[in-house]
């Protein structure tokens, strides 16, 4: 953990990567991060000890720089760094769409890079980040992406081709059980709950079913079909739910999310 690791960019998912790297014993002395406020990156050094620099400083003292800056602003800090990236650093993407080889394209012929999609529960050590290793990337600069984003959750390598399916059911994921729960709050509220309870009630009963799914190697049919008794409550819901289409839109919304993502990749903003 000695080799100096930078932190580009430096948003919530950024600041919780160096949070949980610290936790799991990096030194916060060889942690760089570079913000585009100056205000911002001196919170980052009180808050955590790390240093703030200027991204070409970064790239010229890091061995590994971790590029968090959204996806339509790659490009330009691309063009700012790649003069001063040798082809010896690790350089790990965490933008959503963007392949590999738009790195490998403008920097060092080389130049290992790594893609990661991780999501919002980086910020509870929860995250599920996904890892792509590039046509320079060696089986070392992968496990050296995990070892980092280890830090806040479980990871997982796939091939790049699988990345924009990730996208769309785990970068994008979280968000969706948000909305069940906000739907599910506010049915809580029409049937006669007040809205605490409801989200009490929600909060805890999705969180016992995340650890039964983890945990216990059921398939999710078994453990639904557990509490399906018949011509009980629980196969009335599952009947409105079929006959509204929430499978098929599922499926439908994971696609739209995937395409988006490649979206993004060909450079299509809008």
């Amino acid at each position: 953990m000695s080799q100096k690791v930078a932190v580009l960019g430096t948003g919530k998912i950024g600041e919780a990567l160096l949070s949980g790297m610290i936790r799991a014993g990096w030194a916060p002395a060889d942690l760089l991060v570079t913000a585009r406020r100056a205000e911002r990156a001196e919170e980052l050094r009180t808050r955590h000890g790390v240093t703030p620099v200027s991204n070409t400083e970064a790239v010229k003292t890091a061995d590994t720089l971790i590029l968090t800056v959204k996806p339509q602003d790659m490009g330009t800090l691309l063009d700012e760094l790649a003069p001063h990236i040798p082809a010896d650093r690790l350089v790990i993407s965490g933008a959503a769409g963007i392949p590999t080889s738009f790195f490998e394209e403008r920097l060092a012929p080389g130049t290992p890079v790594v893609r990661v999609m991780t999501n919002t529960p980086a910020l509870v050590d929860e995250a599920m980040s996904v890892i792509s290793a590039g046509s320079h990337a060696t089986a070392e600069h992968l496990a050296h992406a995990e070892e980092i984003f280890g830090a806040v959750g479980k990871t997982l390598r796939v091939p790049e081709s699988q990345q924009d399916a990730c996208t769309a059911l785990s970068g994008s994921g979280p968000a969706y059980f948000f909305y069940l729960v906000e739907a599910m709050t506010d049915a809580g509220i029409l049937l006669g709950l007040p809205r605490d309870k409801a989200h009490d009630l929600i909060v805890q009963s999705a969180i016992g079913a995340a650890v039964m799914l983890r945990d216990s190697g059921e398939h999710p049919v078994k453990l639904r079909e557990n509490v399906t008794s018949p011509a009980g409550t629980t196969i009335n819901a599952i009947r409105e739910l079929e006959n509204h289409g929430v499978r098929a839109a599922l499926i439908a919304a994971l696609e739209a999310a995937r395409d988006r993502s490649r979206e993004l990749a060909s450079g299509k903003k809008d």
